[in-house]
Order: C-alpha cells, then sequence, then structure tokens
C-alpha cells in the first residue's frame, strides 16, 4: 500500500491512493474527494465524481479538523459553497448521498488535507470502520507533509537560482530577463519531446543556469559554467547541457566539436531556444535547422509557434 501511495510522489496522488484504501477500509462502495489544504482549501483527487472537479476551489465539513460522520451527507458541502457550485455537484450526484465520513489528514497537528468518503449504498459506517481510515489517515498525513516540504524547498531553489541569474544579467542591461525567457521556450520544447518530472526540472535548471560562465567573461563560458556546477551531483545532466550548449548539429561548435545526436539533449534544446529568444522569428531559426541546429527540435518549435 505505500509502495502504491509513493509510485508518483506528488500531493494529489498521494490522496488518489488514499481515497482507494480508504474505500476498500470501508467496504466498498464510496465515492469521494481528496482535499488540499494549502492556502485556499481545493479538490486534489477525486473517486467516483467527475475529474473537472481537480482543481476547483471548496470549502467543506472539513474545516472543524476533526473526524465527523455526517448524516446528512453532502448538505454541509451545499452549503459551505457558493450557489454557482450546486449544479456541479448536483450533475456530479452529490446531493443523493445521505452518508459522509470527514476524515482530516495532519502532520504534526498542522492540516494538510482530508477524505470526504459519500457512501452510494444503504448501509452505515461503523467505529470500527471509521477508527480504520482514521489510522490510515495519521500515515497518509507525513507522506503529504514530505511532499509538500519538498516542493517549497525545490521552489525555494528554483528562485534563489533565478534571482543568482538576474543579478549576473542585471550588469548588461542587454541581457536582463534572458535567461528566464530562454527556460520559458526550453521547457516548451522539453514537453514536445516528452520529457517530464525530474527531466524538466534539470532542464529548466541548464537553460536557467547557461549562460553562467559569463561571470568570468564570454570566451569559454559554457565550460567555466559547466565547470562551476561539477559539484552539484544532482545537476550532473543540467552540467553537461551547459558544457555544450554552443555546439552545432554540423560539428563546427564548441567546446568539443560533437555533431548531431552526439550532442547531449539538453543542450540541443537550449540551443534552439537561445536562437529564438534572440532572433525572435521562427522562420530564422528555421533556415539554422541542419546546420547549427536539431532540425527535430525546430520542427517543434514551428509547431508550437503556428
Amino acid at each position: 500500500m505505500l509502495g502504491d501511495l509513493l509510485a508518483k510522489p506528488t500531493q494529489e496522488s498521494v490522496l488518489d491512493g488514499a481515497l482507494a484504501h480508504a474505500a476498500v477500509l470501508l467496504g466498498g462502495q464510496i465515492r469521494g474527494l481528496g482535499i488540499l489544504r494549502r492556502g485556499q482549501d481545493r479538490v486534489g483527487a477525486v473517486m467516483g465524481y467527475p475529474r473537472d472537479l481537480i482543481g476547483q476551489p471548496l470549502s467543506g465539513p472539513w474545516a472543524a479538523g476533526r473526524m465527523r460522520l455526517l448524516e446528512g451527507g453532502a448538505r454541509e458541502l451545499y452549503e459551505a459553497n457558493d450557489p454557482e457550485l450546486a449544479a456541479r455537484f448536483d450533475a456530479a450526484g452529490m446531493r443523493s448521498v445521505g452518508l459522509s465520513l470527514v476524515v482530516p489528514i495532519t502532520d504534526r497537528g498542522r492540516p494538510l488535507g482530508a477524505l470526504l468518503l459519500d457512501r452510494v449504498a444503504e448501509g452505515g459506517i461503523g467505529p470500527q470502520q471509521q477508527e480504520a481510515v482514521g489510522r490510515f489517515a495519521q500515515a497518509v498525513g507525513p507522506l503529504l507533509g514530505l511532499i509538500e516540504g519538498r516542493d517549497e524547498w525545490r521552489q525555494a531553489a528554483r528562485q534563489i537560482t533565478a534571482t543568482v541569474v538576474e543579478a549576473l544579467e542585471s550588469r548588461d542591461f542587454d541581457s536582463l530577463g534572458h535567461a528566464r525567457s530562454v527556460a520559458e521556450v526550453a521547457l516548451r520544447l522539453g514537453r514536445g519531446l516528452g520529457l517530464a518530472g525530474r527531466e524538466l526540472d534539470e532542464l529548466w535548471y541548464a537553460a536557467t543556469l547557461h549562460d553562467l560562465g559569463k561571470i568570468q567573461g564570454e570566451s569559454g563560458h559554457a565550460q567555466v559554467g559547466a565547470n562551476l556546477l561539477s559539484g552539484v551531483q544532482a545537476l550532473g545532466e543540467a552540467e553537461r547541457g551547459v558544457r555544450h550548449h554552443h555546439e552545432r548539429w554540423d560539428g563546427q561548435g564548441e567546446p568539443d566539436r560533437l555533431s548531431g545526436e552526439d550532442i547531449p539533449l539538453y543542450s540541443r534544446i537550449i540551443a534552439v531556444a537561445n536562437a529564438y529568444v534572440r532572433l525572435g522569428d521562427v522562420n530564422r531559426v528555421q533556415a539554422q535547422g541542419g546546420k547549427a541546429l536539431d532540425p527535430r527540435i525546430v520542427g517543434i518549435l514551428e509547431k508550437l509557434e503556428q
């Protein structure tokens, strides 16, 4: 069960797994909402309800912060939210719910989320079932807390990185914002190539830091930047991406005169993104496909800009 929860370690996926396991503990015939309580409460996962509810800001009976068995079913959910949401609740079949169990999810007393479990068949939810789900929620809480902490550190690391790069760029007004623009285009290209998760994270760092070596001047800056990243074990692929982003598809680049697909993928993506940001014209970038730039990635850029 723990392996299932951690298979895709995001708060949303943990809530997905928690809903499924809680339904088993309650003997089935359950629909439910997984609520995330970061800032404004919102739906993070659904089971048996329309997926378009995911992301919907929502108030509800979980605000009390304790386990509750609601004989009136979804009545409090209707009362706590704007009337405009009633039609969506009706379409989801919530008005017919006669019994709901609200299970808070906390970590060291801090509310992180909740499970709203709706019984959709005749029958109750006994004390032993409530206790079992409550114990399970106590195990889920630290997982959500761990992932929240990781996400916060990840965001902080990105903000620090972007701030340092902008401080370097501010020495040359014409370069200010360049790294951010290259990173934005690079991520779009990466997604177009099917990259996801950690791959996109490393691509972001490589693109944001691709000109870091200019702190020591223009000449050889790609290699200097890679050397500055060489001690960061978690960014090994980003380091390679920075080192080779001035290689050329035709083998006439630097520092190692690599050609074609011998050039690391992140470097090829950054090269196309960099060219597009500097030239501002897809047609001018297209002219470099098969010469300086990977023609397949140039083709993806063309599709993205259509």
